[in-house]
């Protein structure tokens, strides 16, 4: 049995993937996959974390009692549907997005990392960036602002998308048999959490010593 979620609370409930599956369900689990994957704000959300707990979770029974492989297909399904909706809305706005002032929400500095990571792997960047936080909710945004072939964007979204959603998720599975695992799986997820809440503390920290760097400047 499960620690209860509050347990585990290490850092804010938005990012404790037991906290979010425990409360939200299955339909938590695909909203975040979308917004993660498509929406400006949602690069702070724990993708990838989420998706393994979701899986070490199906192997323990505890919450979701769906099938490995409908689970599989949903995720996959809400993160190419993530991918389409980036796609459009940077070929809608196009070059205003790299306009946009910062904000709490929004930095410029992800979105240029986005186009450097798409600049440097091209059309492979879309499956590539699934692997990598943040940047991979800035990837499909930057392929719509830069006309990327929609043809192209949708073959590498859904292979994008299912290698992720299907392998993190069968990852957390697979190692959820594991006795040891599923013996110590109340501290596997407080792992888990930790590793969703470095990301943002590092670009919180960054962006806060680049502000810093600003005043100083202007002094």
């Amino acid at each position: 049995m499960l620690a209860a979620p509050n347990a585990l609370a290490l850092g804010p409930s938005f990012l404790d993937p037991e906290w979010l599956i425990s409360t939200f369900g299955l339909v938590g689990i695909l909203a975040i996959v979308f917004a993660e994957s498509g929406l400006l704000i949602g690069f702070f959300l724990p993708g990838d974390s989420l998706l393994f707990t979701a899986g070490l979770l199906v192997a323990d029974g505890t919450y979701l009692h769906q099938p490995l492989w409908l689970m599989c297909l949903l995720v996959s399904v809400a993160a190419v549907a993530g991918d389409q909706f980036g796609y459009l809305f940077g070929r809608r706005l196009g070059p205003a997005l790299f306009r946009r002032p910062d904000s709490r929400l929004f930095k410029q500095e992800n979105l240029t990392r986005a186009q450097d990571f798409f600049g440097r792997y091209g059309a492979r960047s879309i499956v590539l960036a699934r692997f990598v936080p943040i940047v991979r909710t800035f990837t499909p945004i930057v392929a719509g602002a830069s006309h990327m072939s929609y043809r192209t964007f949708l073959v590498y979204n859904v292979l994008g998308g299912a290698l992720w959603g299907c392998g993190v998720t069968t990852l957390g599975y697979v190692l959820g048999q594991v006795a040891f695992v599923r013996n110590n799986i109340e501290f596997i997820l407080i792992g888990i959490v930790i590793v969703s809440v470095v990301p943002i503390g590092v670009q919180l920290l960054r962006g806060r010593h680049r502000a810093r760097r600003r005043q100083v400047q202007r002094r």
